[in-house]
């Protein structure tokens, strides 16, 4: 544990580091790679191209500092960066060069603001918070251990499956034959993808789409379109896997992992999901209906139009035999196809008002994946944090804790 000085110092200037997070983590993803270059097998090359991944680095960094003396306060954020760093094989001799790396960033980012006693506090904040993610991790490593398997296992793809112009779902099955792991719904995959023509591997996290059983695994994913005008990448993997991986090829995943899973209270549930946020969603649902069919649960999906709304048969058709889920739509953007066989219950996004309008008791755990504004709207409402649970895509948002 830190002295009383540095622990002082390390909260003091923790909102430093929020300001300048942006500035820091370019500065230190620069470097590292620089030093370092076989972690572009890890880190996420698009998410990098697009800024999304450096201002992320710094500001989590902010978040355990302000924390330093209890990282309880932040165990949610903990635990996911945890259970994302166990999925991408991250190893303890990993720690010490992106602490070195990390402050030198800090250094060359806040200048005279970063005097020696300040670098040197940081520094032992550093080594406490590593000490702790890698006890966690060595934790979580011997789970998998012992309940599925370390590293990557090679699955044939059994089934490739268009639910729309831009979703694709993969069914997956183990090429020993051996049995595959279980997993909570709402947890994913963390594919390693070897692609011809990219110097370096490409690891991405995808979540299971449907329930789970002992047969195969599910992902569903969203080919990633990039923008030219605002120099704005394809994704890499998802235009891999929609246009070269075909049936039968073989992919290599690590296993089930993540923390977005469902809460053993036995309130009513409310899931909502936006866009391809709808995945993980789809397998509580799932789940839902087969294990808990007294359980009120309320299903909310927005997307743009039923051009690209994935999954809506299924929902439809659990939402008609299974008396306790009710389901409603949003759509921003509706056809005017959708709207003359009036097949979605809003048009626009989804608000605080509707929420209030379509919910018939805001005592439920509440459960989203998506834009972080359903989390807004939860807490203008008044839900206790305690029952606010989700997953975004968007490595900032992750970081964004109440």
């Amino acid at each position: 544990m830190l002295d009383s000085q540095s622990l002082e110092i390390v909260k003091k200037t923790a909102p430093l580091l929020k300001e300048h997070s942006r500035e820091i983590g370019i500065r230190f993803y620069e470097k590292l790679f620089s030093k370092a270059p076989e972690l572009y097998n890890i880190f996420n090359q698009t998410n990098q191209q697009r800024g999304i991944q450096q201002e992320a680095l710094a500001y989590s960094v902010y978040a355990a500092g302000e924390n330093i003396d209890d990282l309880s306060n932040i165990k949610p954020l903990v635990m996911r960066i945890a259970e994302k760093h166990v999925a991408l094989g991250v190893k303890p001799e990993q720690y010490p060069v992106v602490g070195e790396t990390l402050l030198e960033a800090v250094k060359e980012v806040l200048g005279d603001q970063a005097t020696d006693e300040v670098i040197q506090a940081w520094g032992e904040a550093y080594n406490a918070i590593s000490d702790t993610f890698i006890s966690m991790e060595q934790e979580l490593y011997q789970q998998r251990e012992q309940n599925s398997w370390r590293g990557f296992r090679e699955f044939i793809v059994d089934k490739k499956e268009q639910e729309t112009a831009s979703v694709t779902s993969f069914y997956l099955k183990p090429t020993d034959g051996k049995p595959i792991a279980s997993y909570e719904p709402g947890q994913y995959l963390t594919l390693k993808a070897v692609i011809e023509g990219e110097k370096y591997t490409h690891m991405r996290h995808y979540s299971l789409s449907d329930a789970p059983n002992e047969d195969y695994y599910r992902i569903s994913v969203k080919r990633e379109e990039g923008n030219s005008m605002q120099e704005i990448p394809d994704g890499i993997v998802s235009n891999y896997l929609h246009r070269q991986v075909q049936e039968g090829d073989t992919l290599s995943f690590a296993a089930p992992a993540g923390d977005f899973v469902i809460d053993s209270e036995k309130l009513p549930i409310v899931l909502i999901s936006g866009g391809i946020g709808l995945t993980p969603l789809m397998s509580m649902l799932q789940t839902l209906a087969d294990k808990e069919p007294d359980r009120p649960v309320t299903f909310i999906h927005a997307t743009q139009n039923s051009t690209t709304h994935a999954m809506k048969e299924d929902v439809e058709r659990l939402a008609a035999n299974h008396k306790n889920i009710s389901s409603f739509v949003s759509y921003d953007r509706p056809t005017e196809l959708d709207k003359e066989e009036k097949n979605f219950d809003k048009e626009g996004y989804i608000d605080l008002d509707w929420l209030r309008a379509v919910l018939p008791d805001k005592q439920a755990d509440f459960y989203f994946c998506g834009a972080v504004p359903f989390m807004k709207a939860l807490k203008e409402w008044g839900i206790p944090k305690e029952r606010i649970h989700y997953e975004v895509f968007n490595p900032i948002s992750i970081l964004e804790e109440a």
